[in-house]
């Protein structure tokens, strides 16, 4: 379980470093794209997704090996 936490806090700390990248750089890259209700909150989004991905792996952290 540890491990399935901390990929998956990995994995969408990576897409909100990437929405943010494609907000400021002008792209079309990355998750928060790819659904049309996000349509403007892009930026937004991305920053919860970060927010996300750094909560599950403190929550990886503080589980017990196994």
């Amino acid at each position: 379980m540890k491990q399935t936490l901390e990929v998956l806090g990995f994995l969408t700390g990576v897409q909100g470093v990437a929405g943010l990248v494609s907000e400021l750089a002008g792209w079309d890259w990355g998750l928060v794209y790819r659904f049309s209700f996000l349509d403007g909150y892009e930026l937004f989004a991305s920053i919860a997704l970060l927010v996300l991905g750094g909560a599950l792996i403190a929550a990886a952290e503080s589980r017990k090996p196994g």
